[in-house]
């Protein structure tokens, strides 16, 4: 490119006149090269772009050129400003929010949501959440935080046994825990005995059972559910609740609940495990129903009928159709008021038990007759019995007599029976009185501090020094002179235990009766041997 090119030509109009004063013939003034002034300008910006030092940039006006006042920036010829992009609050204001997507651990949920419900969270709950069991029993819960354990395990896929017993639940804990049991099929056990629930978290938590089929063992022990809890519960199994291992005791359920767990079991029976220890079920029509029912099982393994005053033939022929399941291994009858023709008509079916092993009756109050009737029943080996358990039950010493014989048989070699205590033909041994009064005169001849005397060792050379029987007062005298710390009560008591030959006006000691049963009673004990008198010096009388 030629310096020719780098500058370029300005023309300056020094003075124009108007066109119709122009009348004479002269050139135009664009041929006037007297009036032409070139000025040649150097264009610093475009050599710089030569150079790769300088860029025009895209057009646009800088912003500097922009004034502050809005209707400046609208009215300003060349102002080309692009607007600002929505930052998202529209989206914020009418879209819908996005869902936050958590582990099925729980983990992540359970932190998150104790910190928005402003709650502790448990350390123990959250480190177990990735094993296959969470033990919280006993620890003080609070109801609120209930809420967050639940929603953590409605997906968790790996706790399988749940133990929140001893823990006061309110009913919205258990609204949560029930509608946790809705959503999550991998729990197994869940144990609430002792949280209280009562009636009306019984009709929170029951909800969800019908729709859980992997639950398999529920703990409501201590719960104070009451007639109507327990009504609600047996609604739950007839709509199709799976729990097949029940624990039901301490609940105050009554004649009520015994009517309606027979029309359910009536139609849907599936415990494999039930407790219904420590209730209300003394009333003999509704029991007698209720068992009636549950002895149409199949399933049938455990069942506890404990400490609920049961009596009466009525029930007893009831508990006799319930040996008939032939899957029953465990059957409680302690602690009820069953006894004579009672136990007999309950003892003469236990035939019908197949897999019968383990029978308790313990604290009925059975006789030492009935007793032997019911172990009497073991010689049959039919009867598969191998745990008998009769405890506070008091028999006689012809039970103990055929329970050896029961022992020897060869389909007994495992079996078991406790008792109470044995009672009559028993030879009482009293203790001997000799020993007492011996080992009483020894301890009174050590202890005296000054001057100690070995009793043992001094009757036994008292006879050999005095052969004959000694009487009292003779040897009062005697161990007076010697002083022998014996004082006469218990002389005399020696007089009773070792008698010699007795006159009408007193009585004799035979010492070496005494002696002889020292040396049985302390073999160590020796007499030392009397030395040999020293021989006489004769004095010379002359020598004198």
């Amino acid at each position: 490119m030629s310096d020719e090119d780098d500058v370029s030509h300005s023309v300056e109009f020094l003075f124009l006149g108007p066109e119709d004063k122009s009348s004479e013939e002269e050139p135009p003034m664009s041929e006037w090269s007297s009036l032409e002034v070139a000025i040649l300008v150097q264009n610093n910006k475009r050599l710089l772009f030569d150079e790769g030092k300088y860029s025009p940039g895209s057009g646009e006006v800088c912003t500097h050129y922009v004034p502050v006042s809005n209707s400046s920036i609208y009215s300003h010829d060349y102002y080309n400003y692009p607007a600002v992009t929505d930052p998202g609050i529209k989206e914020a204001l009418f879209g819908a929010e996005i869902p936050v997507i958590y582990d099925d651990d729980g983990k992540a949920l359970y932190l998150s949501l104790c910190s928005e419900m402003n709650v502790c969270p448990v350390r123990i709950f959250y480190n177990n959440l990735l094993n296959s069991e969470i033990n919280l029993s006993y620890y003080g819960l609070d109801p609120k935080g209930v809420r967050a354990m639940a929603r953590a395990l409605q997906f968790n896929k790996y706790v399988t046994h749940l133990n929140l017993s001893e823990n006061f639940l309110n009913d919205d804990a258990c609204y949560h825990l029930g509608k946790m049991l809705h959503y999550n099929f991998t729990l197994r056990e869940l144990r609430l005995g002792g949280c209280r629930i009562r009636e009306s978290g019984m009709l929170r938590l029951g909800d969800s059972l019908p729709s859980n089929n992997t639950l398999i063992t529920l703990d409501l022990a201590r719960n104070e559910l009451g007639d109507n809890g327990g009504v609600h519960f047996a609604n739950q199994i007839f709509k199709g609740a799976m729990v097949k291992q029940v624990n039901l005791s301490h609940n105050d359920m009554g004649q009520v609940t015994a009517v309606a767990f027979a029309d359910v079991w009536g139609w849907k029976n599936r415990f494999t495990h039930l407790d219904l220890s420590w209730n209300k079920f003394f009333h003999a029509p509704s029991t007698v129903k209720m068992l009636n029912s549950l002895a149409t099982s199949t399933v049938l393994q455990e069942i506890n009928l404990s400490h609920n005053a049961l009596e009466g033939d009525r029930i007893a022929n009831a508990i006799k159709s319930l040996l008939a399941v032939p899957t029953l291994t465990l059957l409680d009858l302690s602690h009820n008021c069953f006894k004579n023709d009672t136990i007999n008509i309950i003892v003469n079916s236990l035939s019908q038990a197949k897999k019968l092993h383990t029978l308790n009756l313990s604290s009925n109050p059975m006789s030492p007759l009935d007793a032997y009737n019911v172990l009497h029943i073991m010689l049959r080996p039919r009867i598969k019995i191998v745990n008998l358990l009769m405890e506070n039950v008091c028999v006689e010493k012809t039970f103990i007599e055929l329970l050896t014989r029961v022992k020897k048989m060869k389909s007994r070699k495992n079996f078991e029976c406790k008792f109470d205590a044995v009672l009559q033909n028993w030879e009482v041994e009293a203790p001997d009185a000799r020993k007492l009064v011996l080992k009483r005169a020894q301890y009174l001849g050590d202890a005296g501090k000054k001057h100690k005397v070995d009793i043992a060792e001094y009757f036994m050379a008292l006879a050999k020094e005095l052969t004959k029987p000694v009487p009292i007062k003779e040897l009062m005298d005697r161990l007076g002179a010697d002083n022998v710390p014996l004082d006469e009560d218990l002389v005399n008591e020696l007089s009773w235990t070792f008698p010699g030959p007795s006159t009408p006006k007193s009585r004799t000691i035979n010492l070496n009766l005494m002696a002889e049963y020292i040396l049985r009673l302390w073999p160590e004990k020796k007499l030392l041997p009397t030395p040999e008198p020293e021989p006489e010096t004769v004095i010379d009388e002359a020598k004198r």
